[in-house]
């Protein structure tokens, strides 16, 4: 039976216009693939070197969902009812994206995630992810468009997941492009059961090709009664996605139910549980499923009860905020803040220190900017630079 760690010690981070909470350093460090159980902290230990001030560079946002980087700097962002926009640096002026689809702004759906080809300088190509109609349903969609003079063009369809459900929940959506292989996270939708059936996308991660394509090597190709573009399953709401800068493994976020928020690393071909077993429980209470493990089914590598309705997480390997090491950065939606998970070189986690707590905004995403500073989409309405004092 794989243990169960708990956090033990406390750490203290101030910040310039707001105290911060940490979580406790375990014992002896979990280990991988050992869930860890967040414990709540108290304002002991000697502190954290680092003073942040957090400055809004944009507000009045329309439920701004997902960002990445351009080569030169600028930024692009989505706004859930269906809008990109660019973002100039310096002046934080904004310029609306045109050329995009129609997006089915329905429920949990809409215009959410947006990627930049890692080789844009001479592609131009940006991925994004959204909601579309599809006969009496909804699904996630899969499309890319070169940007070229503030407008996206030579706009392709690369994926639909199927079926297409009625509900208007649990989307996933986020992108990470790896190499030849493009990620992508759906959430099971409201149907809890897609998620361990191999003939539905939901409650999946995808793996494609860069254009689209089905990768040979995916677990599932050449297999009766399965949809060879699952890369892994039993998911429940995959909300962010990322590769390790060192390992190479792939990370995803997992917004459990009431609690059993998930971070895992995936592996090919497998199932991580949902909805058989969890840490969660229903909304009100009640048991899900058949308990915490089972043979044949993944541990995360940490889970969080109560939850933190986890949203888009980044790596953190830059010198920009003196003290801190080599860190996994989870927005959290429902307790309003940034988990910094400062990581050992076996990806078992050292500590954990809460940011932002204190100020009461919803974090949808996070990313490290080519400056090396942290910028997240707060509150529903804001885009939010971390800095370093």
């Amino acid at each position: 039976m794989t243990s169960i760690f708990r956090f033990s010690q406390n750490l203290l981070v101030s910040l310039a216009v707001f105290s911060l909470m940490s979580c406790a350093l375990p014992n002896d460090g979990p280990a991988q693939n050992a869930a860890v159980l967040e414990t709540k902290s108290s304002l002991s230990g000697p502190g954290e070197p680092t003073e942040i001030r957090v400055r809004t560079l944009l507000e009045w946002l329309q439920e701004p969902w997902g960002m990445d980087f351009l080569p030169d700097g600028r930024l692009l962002l989505t706004e859930k009812p269906g809008t990109m926009k660019l973002v100039t640096p310096g002046s934080w002026s904004t310029q609306e994206i045109s050329g995009l689809p129609t997006v089915a702004n329905e429920g949990q759906g809409g215009l959410m995630d947006v990627l930049v080809h890692p080789d844009f300088e001479r592609n131009q190509w940006v991925y994004f992810s959204y909601s579309v109609a599809v006969g009496d349903g909804f699904s996630t969609r899969v499309s890319r468009g070169r940007l070229k003079n503030g407008a996206l063009v030579d706009v392709e369809n690369l994926y639909t997941a199927r079926p297409a459900y009625r509900e208007r929940r649990h989307f996933g959506s986020r992108l990470l492009l790896d190499g030849e292989h493009l990620y992508i996270t759906v959430g099971d939708r409201g149907n809890r059961a897609a998620a361990q059936s191999l003939l539905s996308h939901a409650g999946k991660v995808i793996r494609l090709t860069q254009s689209g394509g089905i990768p040979l090597d995916n677990p599932f190709v050449g297999q009766a009664n399965a949809l060879p573009e699952i890369f892994s399953y039993g998911h429940r709401n995959p909300q962010g996605i990322v590769r390790h800068p060192v390992t190479g493994g792939i990370w995803v976020s997992e917004h459990g139910p009431q609690g059993g928020d998930e971070i895992n690393i995936l592996r090919s071909g497998a199932n991580y549980g949902w909805p058989v077993i969890t840490y969660g429980e229903e909304y009100g209470g009640g048991k899900i499923g058949e308990g915490t493990q089972k043979q044949g089914m993944e541990q995360p590598l940490i889970y969080y009860s109560p939850s933190l309705a986890t949203g888009g997480i980044a790596f953190y390997t830059e010198e920009t905020y003196p003290g801190w090491g080599f860190s996994l950065l989870v927005s959290s939606m429902r307790l309003t803040r940034i988990n910094r998970l400062e990581l050992n070189t076996d990806d078992t986690i050292a500590g954990e220190t809460r940011l932002l707590g204190d100020l009461g905004m919803r974090i949808r995403d996070v990313e490290v900017g080519p400056d090396g500073l942290i910028y997240a989409l707060a509150d529903r309405s804001r885009l939010i630079l971390l800095e370093p004092r």
